[in-house]
């Protein structure tokens, strides 16, 4: 059993209300959606749809100081983003219709298997590196962009 995991919105709401000067001194953008399928918010697991706002900004998904693989990266976060409680063992649709790279890690975030999937795959996947007791997470990114989508863990 699995669940994929959005970010929190916390962390991320007081950025909504900054102007666009203050966000660019964040190193963030407020970016317009201009078409479907661009701009996956990693709080709602949901793409933004055209017409709304996301902020870009680089988010550090694994922040570990003593991991080799400490890493971060751009991802949007819809300025409508609420946060969702994770289904088991359902993929969210902006994971399914992807093409994902997943990185799978170990208690002490050493990266012990990758692949490159197509999403609607993915939760077949999953299941079988969850079941191994040495996994501890799975880190789920664009494959072709790199970009952190999102994190799956043991249910």
């Amino acid at each position: 059993m699995f669940r994929i995991v959005g970010l929190p919105l916390a962390p991320f709401a007081p950025l909504f209300a900054l102007p666009d000067q203050a966000l660019a001194d964040r190193g963030a953008r407020r970016v317009p959606v201009a078409r479907a399928g661009v701009a996956p918010c990693r709080v709602s697991l949901a793409d933004a749809r055209p017409g709304q706002s996301v902020i870009l900004l680089n988010y550090p998904h694994l922040d570990d100081p003593a991991s080799p693989f400490r890493a971060s990266g751009p991802i949007y976060v819809s300025e409508s983003a609420r946060d969702r409680a994770p289904d088991v063992d359902h993929v969210p649709p902006m994971l399914a219709t992807r093409l994902l790279s997943a990185r799978v890690y170990d208690a002490s975030n050493m990266m012990i298997d990758a692949d490159v999937m197509e999403g609607e795959t993915l939760a077949g996947r999953l299941a079988d590196w969850l079941a191994d007791p040495e996994v501890r997470h799975v880190h789920l990114h664009a494959a072709r962009r790199g970009c952190y989508l999102a994190m799956a863990e043991r249910d």
